[in-house]
């Protein structure tokens, strides 16, 4: 598929929090097609089940795949909390309802889900029901259409055997300022061909002898001067307040990161709201990181220092499907929801980390690499390379 763009020009228009889309019907039962509520039934505590039907971010496997093939993602919160409390999803079947999901809560009360976007070639409505339970009165949640995220502002499927008008390559200057002395960006890092991106981290071909690198202020050996697949979509697609998503296949080993992260349109000084923020949207450093490899992080400026907050995942393996999946193994959807107020970071679906720290109020545009930064060479030898990461599809969503 070709790159889209819906919306033309820099900055895309606003999209409303979820939690504005998202009102629930509240009580023992609620819904046109729920039963009247028993005496029993009204004795039991109220419920209530409030839903929100997110973009296409759920799409794990090995192979790449059409965008618009990608899930749905269905939240749903149940009110009073309590963990382990079973919800279902529903979907609208002419004049009924089809279960297609369950879940239990956890101890915030929340249940995600992951269902098809089209039924029948139509956008789906669903809506999440949960039982009496434990003194708790049943409950059924007003219902939400996938059709309002069937059209993204702007995709990239990658097709053909170059990148699109969109995309420039960046970093091409070995930069000590940037911590990348030894390593700079290269359209020779940057392959285009069976529908994905392929970033790499290779030796320059064209530069000779060996490059001197430090972590932590002291030498950590020599190393082969190093290219890095490293591009965005600087000056050419932007946006402010929405949703960021890439499917990613990250690469092998140590010494190098895969990442997708945005950054302001413009550099200017200010607060986050004015001046923008970089939004790691994930990190992902090598297969044998004691710590698991994932991280998300939100970097702005105060005083003329930097702010960083953020962290490492949390059993970042409680997000893969199975034993035999891996980040370097197959593609996860990796994204965020970005508002006035806060950002929510997901892996297919799957809430990893939320802030309303560092809330970017200006035009970011999205980013692409796989860098070798001085201070990870020496986790990874020479003959090691070259390593991968490859990127299947790219996509933002904005009402």
């Amino acid at each position: 598929m070709p790159v889209r763009r819906v919306l033309a020009g820099g900055a895309l228009a606003l999209l409303l929090p979820a939690s504005l889309l998202t009102a629930t019907e509240t009580g023992s039962a609620a819904g046109p097609s729920a039963q009247p509520a028993t005496s029993t039934e009204r004795a039991a505590t109220r419920s209530r089940v409030r839903i929100a039907v997110l973009p296409q971010i759920v799409q794990q496997g090995r192979r790449t795949a059409r965008a618009d093939a990608a899930k749905v993602a269905v939240e749903a919160t149940v009110k009073p909390r309590r963990a382990g409390r079973p919800v279902r999803l529903q979907v609208r079947r002419g004049s009924g309802w089809k279960n297609v999901g369950k879940a239990r809560t956890d101890r915030r009360g929340h249940a995600t889900f992951s269902a098809r976007a089209l039924r029948r070639g139509e956008p789906a409505a669903y809506r999440v029901t949960t039982p009496r339970y434990r003194g708790l009165a049943r409950a059924v949640s007003r219902t939400r259409s996938t059709e309002r995220w069937l059209t993204p502002t702007w995709t990239d499927e990658f097709s053909g055997r170059a990148l699109g008008p969109a995309w420039s390559h960046r970093g091409q200057r070995y930069e000590k300022v940037s911590l990348r002395r030894c390593s700079k960006g290269s359209p020779q890092s940057v392959r285009v061909s069976g529908g994905k991106v392929r970033l790499s981290v290779i030796k320059d071909p064209d530069r000779s002898g060996t490059c001197r690198a430090t972590k932590r202020g002291k030498s950590s050996g020599r190393y082969a001067w190093r290219l890095n697949g490293h591009i965005s979509t600087q000056n050419r697609v932007s946006f402010r307040y929405g949703f960021a998503a890439a499917r990613v296949r990250m690469h092998e080993r140590r010494g190098q990161h895969s990442s997708f992260w945005l950054q302001p349109q413009r550099s200017q000084a200010g607060t986050p709201r004015t001046a923008g923020a970089e939004i790691d949207v994930i990190e992902y450093f090598g297969n044998k990181h004691p710590r698991g490899g994932l991280t998300s992080f939100i970097h702005w400026k105060k005083n003329n220092r930097v702010i960083k907050t953020g962290s490492w995942i949390k059993k970042p393996r409680s997000f893969l499907k199975n034993r035999r999946d891996g980040w370097s193994k197959n593609y996860h959807v990796f994204s965020v929801e970005w508002t006035p107020k806060h950002y929510i970071f997901r892996i297919d679906g799957q809430e990893t980390w939320r802030t309303s720290k560092g809330v970017s109020g200006q035009p970011e545009y999205p980013i692409l690499s796989l860098l070798s930064s001085d201070y990870e060479l020496s986790e990874m030898k020479d003959r090691q390379l070259p390593q991968h990461m490859s990127v299947d599809w790219i996509r933002i969503w904005q009402a």
